[in-house]
Parts: C-alpha cells; structure tokens; sequence
C-alpha cells in the first residue's frame, strides 16, 4: 500500500492512535463515521505531516455508473471546502467505497466495477491540488487497495477485515467512549416504515385523523386547541414509553415500543405535528431523563408514515434527528435529518439542523432558545389565568383567546441522570429554590388553579383531571426569541395568528429603546 502514516483523534495533545496498513484504515472507518456505511462512498481528509484526520463527506453510491463522474466532482469539493474553513486545505484524501455482493456477485467483482468511481474521486481530487492517498474498497468482510500495486501486500483475493472490536483501534475507542451504531441499513430501519407497509389500520387511523384535525388546524381559533391537545396525548405517551422495563435488543424495543402506542394516539400526534407551532414546542423535550423515552417516540411516529403519508414523517424525523443531537448522537441525529429531507426536501427545520449538525455548531445554542421560548410561555399562561380568575369591571374572563393558554406546555428537564419516582397518584410535583439549583418549579394546573404550588422534587406534573402527567420545566437558560408563526399546518402561507403577532422569521422581539428606562419622574 501506499507509505503514509494517519493519526487520531486530532488533537495533537491527546495519545494518538497510528494506522500504517489498509486493513487498519479499513477497521477505523466505523469509528471516524459512528457507524459501518452501506453503499456509499466516503472521503476522509487528511491534514499534516502526521496524516490527522479531519473532515469527512458520506454519498450513496448511483447505481448509474453515468452519475460517477458529478458525484465524484461534487463530494471531493464539498470535503475540500469544508475542511478549508475549519482546519485549512487537506493535504490529503482516503476514500472509502463501500457496497456489498449482489445475486451472483463476490467480493472481487464488486471492486473491479467500483474501480472507475475510484478513478474519477481521484481526478477529481487532483484538479484541487489534493492527492487522494489512499482509495480502498469494502466489500464480503474484505478490503482492497486501489492505490496499491504490490500483490504481496494487497492480493487480487482482497485482505480479510479483523472481526469487529478485535482491534487496538476498537479497544482505543472503547476506553475513550466512542461507540459504534451498527450498519447504516440497520439505523434506518429503526426510522423507516416495514418493507411491507406496515399495519395497514396504521393508514386508516391516519385516514381518520386527517379529516378530522385538519380542518381544525387551519382554523385560527380551533388551531391552539389541537395543538395543546396534541401535546397533551405526547406527553401521556413519553410518559407510558418511560415507564416501560428497559430493552437491549433494539428490534425487540422498537417493537415493544410499537405495541404501547395506540392508534388514534399516534395518528393525532402525527397529523398534529404538521403545525410548525406544536412541533417547536415538542423540540422542549431535548435533555435530561425524558430525552430518551421521546426519541422513542418519535422514532415510533415516523415509523407509521408509510404510503401516502410519507411526507408526514418529515417532523417526527425532524424530531429525532434534534433529540438525538441534542443528547450527544450526531451519528444518529444525521441519519434521521437526512432522512426527514428525503420526505420533504423543503422542510425548513430539517434543513436548518441538518446544516447546523454537519457544520459543528453547538446544540446549547439552540436549548437555550427553547428554554427561554417555554419560559415566555408559561409567563403569558399565568398572566392569562390570572385574568380568568379576577376579571377586571365589564370583564367576562373567559372565551377561546382567555382560556387557550392555560394547558401547561411540555418542556424537559435539565440536569441528567435524574429518574422520575411516580407518587401514589401517578404524577409528581416540583419546586426550584434559587436559579441554578437541580430541582424544577412546578405549577398544579388547571383552568382555575393558581401556578406556583410546590410540592416533592421530580420530572412530573398532574396537568388536572384526566389528563396525562406533564414534564416539569427548569429555571434557568439564556434569553431568546420565542417561536410564533401562522396556525396552520407546516407549509402553509404565513400570516398573522390569531394572537395578532407576526411569524418569527418576519418579526423581531420587542426591545426597548437605547438608553434604557427613562429616569423616575420623567416620562
């Protein structure tokens, strides 16, 4: 093979980790990635003397060899650009080709007809002044070299690959935390409908949900009813999924994850989740211990948008892809984005995360607008309440635009590890003391009760009679602009809500004049 030598992780303060063999390279590609690729072809940059890793671009592999030559030219590009903003040009280039034998097929075979994609990242890399180092095909358990021409060290047969986690790089990357997802297939399945379809009473209920939530989502005053309802069933279900025995085997969970779901709950939900509103208030559920059984849920959702409605997976994929960033997974998080821009390609939520994921930005910078929306929230929920409660003279104190505020909103905790411990009536209360402390202010909820009430520390809250237990939001966070926008449903032509307030994207947060309050006494 080629002389060279590659180095991780890129900090060069921390121990680093030496592959000098294909095979080697071979066996890091699942770590550098998160998970083992399936048909597709990935560039890895190169940077200094040392071989660093940087950057690293992932594309299905055309199945028309004709599309080789674009895809070859665009990929090379985009590492090559990406990598020039963060850690400068690449010195170098390793791409990896990974697809496995079809009917008829062996190893062997497969590598001598990937051989002119091989070509073509390779001329395509050199019009940028970057030589592609490395170029190695995986395929049947076996890699092979394209760069090398020694049969002793590559042989025509290929070299077999060392069984998974038998490696100094696996051990190395067990010991710093780093884990593998599996296949790329297998992350999929995990958020894609059965090849079958599915159930086919999945549709039906969708069917039904449609005709009927509809309509009423593209009403200004039926609007924030659905959407608090749809919140309301959400925050039963994260709870019941919670509450759950724990589960290895990810088949088995997903599936048992399937059977507590009803329905009609799940069709609500999804037909809900179309209004851009409801699915930014959803996103509340991002950290802490609630984090995980909502990535189930969510998971579960775009499970069941198969047919006609494929589409409406977009947000549940959304959903996932967020949460799945915002716990620390951007393998998965990547996967499931990728997955809700398949659906729709002009989903605005998707695209933004997506590019924010592939760029490394934080994801703190994004909770902390969300915390700081809910915040907000709540705070014009109580003002609302408070005005039910003591109608001022000539005041009725209820209606529609009174009352549709005071359904509290999910929201997820903040600190991690936590559990919640359910109370002899199913739900638990919570108070924060002073700001910054691991508690949650907690509020008895209702149409005609007073929020602020405390009670015994946890991650639930009972949101009144019949109603599911809500999670408890924390203290704390940044300000930040709150989401607004028109009730309908995601897509629909922006306007004014029937609060009067514009969109966020057409809008600004009031803000008070340069200067500051005027002095006492002067107006």
């Amino acid at each position: 093979m080629s002389d060279h030598t590659n180095t991780t992780p890129a900090d060069s303060d921390e121990p680093r980790i030496t592959v000098r063999s294909h095979t080697e390279l071979a066996d890091a590609l699942p770590y550098l990635l998160g998970f083992q690729p399936d048909e597709n072809l990935v560039l890895v940059a190169v940077h200094g003397s040392g071989g660093r890793f940087g950057g690293r671009v992932r594309v299905g592999i055309p199945t028309d060899p004709a599309d080789w030559p674009a895809i070859a030219d665009v990929l090379t590009d985009a590492l090559v650009t990406g990598s020039a903003r963060r850690l400068g040009t690449p010195d170098a280039i390793v791409a990896f080709l990974c697809r496995e034998p079809g009917p008829g097929e062996t190893g062997a075979t497969v590598m001598e007809a990937l051989r002119p994609l091989a070509q073509h990242v390779r001329l395509a890399a050199g019009a940028r002044d970057v030589p592609v180092v490395e170029a190695i095909c995986l395929s049947d358990h076996r890699c092979w070299s394209y760069c090398c021409p020694d049969p002793v060290c590559c042989p025509a047969e290929g070299t077999p690959l060392t069984p998974p986690g038998t490696s100094v790089l696996a051990a190395a990357a067990v010991y710093a935390g780093v884990a593998v997802r599996g296949s790329l297939r297998a992350m999929e399945r995990r958020l894609l409908p059965p090849d079958d379809g599915g159930d086919p009473a999945w549709t039906t209920a969708l069917d039904g949900a449609c005709s009927h939530l509809l309509p009423r989502l593209l009403d200004d005053d039926e609007g924030p009813v659905v959407g608090e309802q749809t919140l309301t069933v959400a925050a039963g279900l994260i709870t019941r999924l919670l509450q759950l025995p724990e589960v290895r085997d990810p088949k088995e969970a997903d599936a048992r994850d399937d059977r507590a779901i009803g329905l009609d709950e799940a069709a609500a939900v999804i037909v809900g989740l179309q209004d851009r509103e409801t699915r930014d208030r959803a996103a509340e559920w991002m950290e802490g211990p609630l984090a995980p059984p909502a990535l189930r849920l969510w998971r579960a959702l775009a499970r069941r948008c198969s047919g006609a409605y494929d589409e409406y997976a977009a947000g549940p994929l959304a959903l996932a892809g967020w949460v799945a960033w915002s716990t620390g997974d951007p393998a998965e998080a990547r996967v499931a984005l990728a997955l809700a821009l398949r659906a729709d390609p002009d989903y605005t939520f998707a695209l933004l995360l997506h590019h924010a994921c592939n760029e490394g930005l934080a994801a703190e910078s994004i909770r902390r607008v969300l915390r700081r929306a809910g915040k907000d929230r709540r705070l014009a929920a109580t003002r609302v309440a408070e005005k039910v409660r003591t109608p001022g003279p000539g005041r009725r104190g209820s209606g529609p635009s009174a009352q549709r505020r005071t359904v509290p909103l999910p929201s997820a905790l903040r600190w991690p590890g936590r559990r919640p411990r359910p109370s002899a009536s199913g739900a638990e209360g919570g108070n924060a003391p002073d700001r910054g402390a691991p508690a949650a202010r907690a509020s008895q909820q209702g149409r005609d009760a007073r929020p602020g009430s405390s009670g015994s520390a946890g991650s639930l809250r009972q949101t009144g009679a019949g109603r599911p237990p809500l999670p408890v939001r924390p203290r704390g966070g940044r300000p930040g602009a709150g989401p607004g926008g028109p009730r309908g449903p995601y897509g629909a032509a922006p306007g004014r809500g029937p609060s009067g307030r514009l969109p966020l994207r057409s809008s600004r947060p009031t803000r008070r004049p340069q200067g500051g309050r005027p002095p006492r006494g002067r107006r």
